[in-house]
């Protein structure tokens, strides 16, 4: 949508709030600014401009404000870009299928915004990180369904640093099983974790981890985490050596047996 076709219908550049934008509010007001005034000293419209203004019309978008923008720009970041249902989720008064046109046209044209860069690159941030949240996941997966009763069996390859006086093997055990089971990164994972905590009658009397919050539970959590991935680089570095210890042992081997021997005279 071009400038002069904003101008057009005197539309004026809301100041930004803090939940859709990360800036300070002085750098916030200085882009509101900027943006407002390319739209004020706009140039008239072309024929071509003017009818494709006519069909973006009739195809509605007219009635997406600014914050149903920021709406969609915020959920493509939550969810990630093709997460259409979710986005429309997001949305609100937005249909499922107003939002798969809009996000057509969206990603066809996002570099006529003026601000694109910065819009695209918080969307593949957001994108990064559902990515990491995936990468987590599968690590947490593959430790706990290694061992068929992981709260008894699984073992976790302390650092001197980070075992600590406070949470036993046992205690980290289950906070380990349990964000595997409810999923790294969902929302209100540690509050669902310590409600597990509260109800479980491996903990009835430990009220060192009954009185632990969301937040410490978080930490906690996120220290596992890098044990665990620590241990799976340890394990995929081994597995690199051994197999390059055994590619050398081959070729070891085959020269060896291609050396002709010297007969007697």
């Amino acid at each position: 949508m071009s400038a002069e076709f904003i101008k057009s219908i005197g539309y004026k550049v809301p100041a930004k709030s803090a939940e859709v934008d990360d800036d300070d509010e002085e750098t916030r007001e200085t882009e509101r600014s900027e943006e407002q005034a390319r739209i004020d000293n706009a140039d008239p419209l072309t024929e071509d401009e003017t009818a494709e203004k006519e069909e973006l019309l009739n195809k509605g978008f007219d009635n997406w404000s600014k914050k149903d923008f920021n709406n969609f720009v915020n959920a493509c970041a939550k969810h990630g870009r093709n997460q259409l249902a979710s986005i429309a989720d997001e949305v609100e008064g937005k249909t499922l299928d107003e939002v798969k046109k809009y996000s057509k046209v969206f990603w066809a044209r996002y570099k006529e915004l003026s601000d694109y860069e910065k819009l695209i690159s918080k969307i593949e941030k957001g994108e990064s990180e559902l990515l990491k949240q995936v990468e987590i996941q599968e690590q947490l997966s593959a430790k706990v369904t290694r061992h068929r009763m992981p709260l008894q069996q699984m073992k976790i390859q302390y650092s001197q640093p980070t075992k600590g006086k406070n949470y036993t093997e046992e205690e980290d055990r289950f906070l380990i099983v349990m964000l595997e089971k409810h999923g790294y990164g969902t929302e209100n994972v540690y509050d669902r974790i310590r409600q597990e905590i509260r109800n479980s009658p491996l903990f009835r009397f430990d009220w060192f981890l009954k009185s632990r919050t969301a937040q410490e539970i978080g930490r906690r959590c996120n220290t596992l985490i890098s044990l665990i991935q620590k241990e799976d680089a340890e394990v995929e570095e081994k597995e690199k050596e051994d197999k390059k210890k055994k590619i050398e042992e081959k070729k070891k081997a085959t020269t060896k047996a291609s050396v002709p021997k010297l007969k007697k005279r």
